[in-house]
């Protein structure tokens, strides 16, 4: 493979000493907004593609390897939700795979960056499919962080699934990672209620992986770690379901298969009984960095 001229590549570290890239294709878009930089790509090998600051965040061809992850394995598992909370989550992608679920009333998605739902609505209308514009979503122009503590707890509203689908911990995303903010999330959750977000790659950024799986395990009775490989990512990723009382794990194939069956849960490219049950298998390099 030649890749002699650098200049037409789109590249992302993962450490100081690996990275990876994506061939540019046609720039669609670049500009900033209140918060940050962002960029649209046409790309070759994933379609239309997102970054902000100089990070993937998602693309056409694969986000179903995130946002099907992301949504189902806790949802399956609650046996009829109606209510979620997504925190960040601009793009409509998570909202979409939520939407699936024939007894979701309703979706809080609050997002910091207007401009990344106003940029999702002019380009990646095959993420969010009509999500941003459903009835049954309040989408608020907000901080997560403001909500959760403050507005949240004064509706005294409680959800069946709190989704963090936020950018990475770095910046003024840290905060939402901490211990303090996930307790915070607690007290917003219904009986039963689980709370779901990405935990990093335990290959390349173990500190991270071990840093949040600790500040999860010191809030919730439950934690359950899971895995697959993100193409936009170059890796393997890794998200996590916490609850006080429901435990995806014990979801086993037969099972999953048919409460996909019983609600007609379409346009699955990922997500399917051997996959739910899989996901939570661990190597032992894994459970080193998750359990140290």
């Amino acid at each position: 493979m030649n890749i002699s001229d650098c200049s037409e590549l789109l590249c992302e570290s993962l450490t100081n000493n690996s990275g990876y890239f994506f061939r540019k294709g046609k720039m669609l878009e670049r500009g900033k907004t209140q918060f940050q930089t962002y960029e649209v790509w046409d790309t070759p090998e994933l379609g239309r593609l997102f970054r902000l600051d100089g990070y993937f965040m998602t693309s056409e061809r694969d986000e179903f390897f995130y946002h099907e992850n992301m949504i189902h394995p806790a949802l399956v598992t609650h046996p009829e939700p109606k209510t979620v909370l997504i925190i960040g989550g601009g793009d409509g992608g998570s909202a979409e795979e939520v939407f699936k679920h024939p007894s979701v009333e309703r979706i809080v998605l609050v997002e910091l960056d207007k401009g990344v739902i106003d940029l999702a609505r002019r380009y990646f209308g095959s993420i969010h499919r009509g999500s941003l514009d459903d009835t049954r979503i309040e989408i608020l122009i907000e901080d997560g962080l403001k909500y959760v503590r403050e507005i949240g707890p004064g509706k005294r509203e409680k959800f069946d699934l709190i989704v963090l689908d936020l950018t990475d911990p770095i910046g003024p995303a840290v905060e939402l990672y901490t211990s303090r903010f996930m307790a915070d999330c607690k007290t917003l959750l219904s009986d039963g209620g689980m709370f779901v977000l990405h935990i990093g790659s335990p290959f390349f950024e173990p500190e991270r992986v071990t840093y949040i799986m600790t500040n999860l395990n010191s809030v919730f009775h439950i934690v359950a770690p899971y895995f697959a490989y993100m193409p936009v990512y170059g890796t393997v990723w890794g998200m996590a379901c916490a609850s006080d009382s429901m435990d995806p794990r014990e979801m086993k194939k037969p099972v999953v298969d048919e409460i996909i069956r019983e609600r007609s849960l379409s346009h699955l490219q990922y997500y399917n009984g051997s996959v739910h049950e899989a996901g939570f298998a661990l190597p032992e390099y894994m459970i080193k960095t998750l359990y140290p």
